[in-house]
């Protein structure tokens, strides 16, 4: 006898238990802290603070406006790195719910990325503070940040789902992505911009064509910070700079429905 799917229960009971469950994670996440919201402020702003003197001070990277980009980047990898980590053993901590409710299992790691952006977006009021304080003038193309936005947390939902399918069986996959999460970090142009490395290492300018991170970070780079920056084509060198990447990016959300279709069924089973 299968088990409950990943969709099952109807479009409206999906949502309406997809919102129950992000508003009220989103609640509980700072439930009884002296701080409150102000710890998903604190931890990227030290992580900040220490990578902008180390890049600005003793690398020395002469980009104009380089402490803002380097805030903007951080906030937006941190919703995934965030999102993704949470994400590993989410079905884990809903054991109990997974083995007595038959509910549609997609819920439980959409809702940890819904919940992640929640906090993104009251993030992002607090960057546009700072950047309009570094001096970056208001432009028309700060509209067009939930394109930058809409791809990012896609992504995000895909690997969400990738790696909290595959958790239940294979436990090792937290090991694992723990010290992918880095690779993401070093390998992205999160702390230098892509033009970086490309003058400074032109022998690693393919990662510009594979990495599904790149053009959206090259990108709000562009529309948020400096209209001057290099556009995706010039840093890759051709139109693969959009192809590879959107290429990668079909692929794992493909693969993301496939395996999580696959494995939801499973899951209580597995647990």
């Amino acid at each position: 006898v299968p088990g409950p799917s990943a969709y099952g229960g109807g479009a409206q009971r999906f949502l309406n238990l997809l919102w129950l469950v992000s508003t009220t994670d989103f609640r509980l996440t700072f439930f009884g802290t002296v701080l409150g919201f102000l710890w998903t402020l604190v931890r990227p702003l030290m992580l900040f603070a220490v990578l902008y003197f180390v890049f600005s001070k003793v690398f020395r990277i002469d980009v104009p406006h380089y402490a803002v980009l380097l805030l903007l980047n951080l906030m937006l990898f941190n919703f995934f790195l965030d999102a993704t980590n949470r994400s590993v053993e989410s079905v884990l901590k809903q054991e109990t719910v997974v083995r007595k409710m038959q509910f549609p299992r997609m819920v439980i790691p959409l809702s940890v990325v819904l919940t992640t952006l929640f906090t993104l977006c009251l993030n992002m009021i607090v960057v546009f503070v700072f950047i309009v304080a570094s001096g970056v003038e208001p432009m028309s193309t700060w509209l067009l940040l939930p394109f930058i936005l809409f791809p990012l947390v896609v992504f995000t939902a895909a690997m969400a789902m990738i790696l909290s399918s595959l958790f239940p069986r294979y436990r090792d996959v937290g090991q694992i992505w723990s010290v992918l999460g880095f690779v993401f970090l070093y390998g992205s142009p999160v702390l230098y911009p892509a033009s970086i490395l490309v003058e400074s290492a032109p022998d690693f300018k393919w990662i510009l064509l594979i990495h599904p991170f790149a053009p959206l970070l090259e990108q709000a780079h562009r529309w948020i910070i400096d209209p001057a920056a290099p556009t995706v084509v010039q840093n890759a060198g051709s139109y693969w700079g959009w192809i590879g990447p959107a290429l990668v990016f079909s692929a794992v959300c493909a693969f993301a429905v496939w395996i999580f279709n696959r494995q939801a069924p499973r899951i209580a089973e597995e647990l």
